[in-house]
């Protein structure tokens, strides 16, 4: 299935718009999106870059042109309400917010808690229309960032607002890891034979638009909304495969078995629960399990099965094009602020 993202053209109804994880990759691109339909915007950001960000505060509101740029703590409902939305009146919030490492203090506060917190500040606003970006992996929940993401969802979905709950599958940034490996001469990394998992990677601006555009197409309101790139779901063997091709060399794959990240899982988990410590990187352990045994596609509860043809695609970036694009350095990874699953 496939949907043709629509071109970037002035909305008919403008409308004030309040974003949230506005320095994360997706969050910029979102706003460039709603701009170019001549909304009204305006985002909330964190005074102080965190540990890890991919821009200096001081950079991020600058890569924010045209949007009206606030400074305040997502995490305080006093913050969200007087220095986020000051009073004013919005139509609709967007909320490409995420926790940055999925580990369950951190998944709790802000995909869950941090919305909740948004929620109640934006119906003090207004506000009649929620767009948010949740994940395509909280179809088969086994995660804490899993589980408080759909806590929330639940909960906007019960708030009587109008909402858009889109689920993006990859993202381009989250699948280049290996590029700089492999243009060093080493073998790309699989996980079993590289075929068990498969996706649609999308793009920040594709997915940008398709946020963009919920807020005009009634077709997307009070919906779920499973998301993809163009082109067939890929799998990490091919990725791998199109790698060394664009390089000119024979593919070379080292294959890790999936047992052993069983083994690291138990052990870190194990040791967790005698060192609290631990017990973080045992989640994170378990994350990177999950997602090398999981396709990002949409799951035919009926089958137990991911279907590429029933996953949606839109926009026209592939990640074969962007892997071209990085090779002759034409572009770079940014990770963001946010780390979005």
């Amino acid at each position: 299935m496939s949907i043709r993202a629509n071109a970037a053209t002035k909305s008919a109804n403008p409308k004030r718009v309040f974003v949230l994880g506005a320095t994360g990759t997706i969050g910029r691109a979102a706003i460039r999106a709603l701009i170019a339909r001549g909304h009204e915007v305006a985002c909330l950001v964190r005074p102080r870059a965190p540990a890890g960000a991919a821009l200096p505060a001081d950079a991020s509101a600058r890569s924010l042109d045209g949007a009206s740029v606030r400074l305040g703590s997502v995490t305080d409902p006093a913050s969200l309400a007087e220095q986020g939305f000051r009073g004013e009146r919005f139509d609709v919030l967007v909320s490409c917010l995420a926790s940055r490492t999925g580990a369950p203090e951190d998944a709790w506060a802000i995909d869950h808690a941090a919305h909740v917190h948004a929620l109640a500040a934006a119906k003090t606003a207004g506000v009649t229309h929620v767009v948010l970006v949740s994940a395509i992996c909280v179809q088969k929940p086994l995660l804490a960032f899993q589980l408080a993401k759909l806590a929330f969802e639940k909960a906007l979905i019960g708030s009587g607002l109008t909402y858009s709950i889109v689920r993006p599958t990859a993202f381009f940034k989250s699948l280049s890891g290996q590029v700089d490996r492999v243009k060093r001469g080493k073998s790309y990394l699989l996980f079993g034979d590289g075929t068990r998992t498969a996706c649609k990677p999308i793009s920040d601006d594709d997915l940008a638009d398709y946020l963009a555009d919920c807020l005009d197409d009634e077709s997307r309101h009070n919906r779920v909304l499973p998301i993809g790139g163009p082109g067939e779901a890929i799998t990490p063997r091919q990725q791998g495969e199109h790698l060394f091709w664009l390089l000119g060399r024979e593919p070379r794959f080292t294959q890790v078995p999936l047992a052993l990240l069983d083994t690291i899982v138990a052990a870190l988990g194990a040791v967790g629960r005698v060192v609290p410590p631990v017990a973080g990187k045992a989640e994170l352990a378990r994350i990177g399990r999950y997602y090398a045994s999981e396709s990002m596609l949409v799951l035919d509860t009926a089958t137990g099965r991911y279907d590429a043809d029933a996953t949606p695609s839109t926009g026209t970036q592939t990640l074969f094009d962007f892997y071209a694009r990085l090779i002759k350095g034409e572009t770079t990874i940014e990770r963001g602020d946010h780390a979005v699953f």
